[in-house]
């Protein structure tokens, strides 16, 4: 059986919330779930990638809108190599200076050290007064991913 899971990730990928104010989101959270298995606040200690599993479906240049699929493995290596502690690369295809963080990810994806997630929410998307409201417990933008395993 396939799991769904409904997370909130700061938009900084170095940055974390308070305890407190990552407990004030969750208990928003589960307001918002009631239904959901688990909400939780995981910290990490490296950044990670958090990604959509099964939702992927591709990514672009955030410069230039070309296919980034086809060198994204490259930077992506490069980064896993130093623990993510370095997102920044120059894209093959146009130049330009970016980060792994800021490319156009077609189901959203984010690099972090904190996410919010609701594990098997059974609720459909959260309204933007929802997503603005989980921010602002948290302290900063975020974004939303919805994680098909």
């Amino acid at each position: 059986m396939s799991d769904t899971i409904l997370r909130y990730v700061p938009e900084d990928p170095f940055w974390k919330p308070t305890t407190a104010d990552a407990a004030k989101a969750v208990s928003l959270l589960k307001s918002i779930a009631p239904d959901a298995e688990t909400v939780d606040a995981i910290f990490e200690e490296n950044v990670v990638f958090y990604h959509p599993g099964e939702y992927w479906s591709g990514i672009k240049c955030n410069a230039c809108g070309a296919d980034a699929e086809p060198w994204w493995d490259g930077p992506m290596n490069a980064a896993f190599a130093v623990k993510f502690e370095n997102l920044e690369f120059t894209t093959p295809c146009c130049g330009a200076h970016t980060s792994l963080n800021d490319l156009h990810y077609i189901v959203p994806s984010a690099f972090g050290r904190f996410n919010l997630e609701a594990r098997n929410p059974n609720m459909g998307d959260p309204t933007e007064d929802h997503d603005r409201d989980i921010a602002r417990c948290l302290g900063a933008p975020v974004r939303k991913i919805w994680v098909r395993l």
